[in-house]
């Protein structure tokens, strides 16, 4: 019998994917100082953050359809989320002029993780127990 998988599980991994697909670029010009690290406007490494998170993006909208089949890929996401999260939170706790990251990309990447992997792993339980 195939499991079929949360919606909810579904549209956080989804709306997760399209925010990193499409919306962090926008949102690294609209509130540049609660998204972008250090004088952004003559850096090459915002695009190439972008491209990476791009790319992992349009990989969850995918893996969205499926979770489960696609779960070492949702786990790459909280786990790599999680990481980025706390880089960042350590270089704002350092860097005065990064203090607003502790109301943008550092809570955004954390509920991320949070989310992601509370859902997950409720998913994994169900099948367990459904297979049990």
């Amino acid at each position: 019998m195939h499991h079929r998988p949360s919606p909810l599980l579904r549209a956080a991994v989804a709306v997760t994917g399209l925010t990193f697909a499409v919306g962090l670029y926008p949102l690294t010009q609209l509130w540049s100082s609660g998204w972008s690290w250090g004088d952004a406007s003559h850096s090459h490494y915002p695009l190439m953050v972008d491209a990476v998170y791009f790319v992992l993006g349009v990989f969850l909208v995918v893996a969205s359809r499926d979770p489960l089949r696609h779960r070492s890929l949702l786990w790459f996401a909280v786990w790599s989320s999680a990481a980025h999260a706390a880089m960042m939170a350590l270089q704002a706790a350092t860097d005065s002029a990064e203090h607003s990251h502790w109301v943008g990309d550092i809570p955004a990447l954390l509920i991320v993780s949070v989310l992601l992997a509370v859902l997950l792993r409720r998913e994994e339980q169900a099948v367990r127990e459904a297979a049990a």
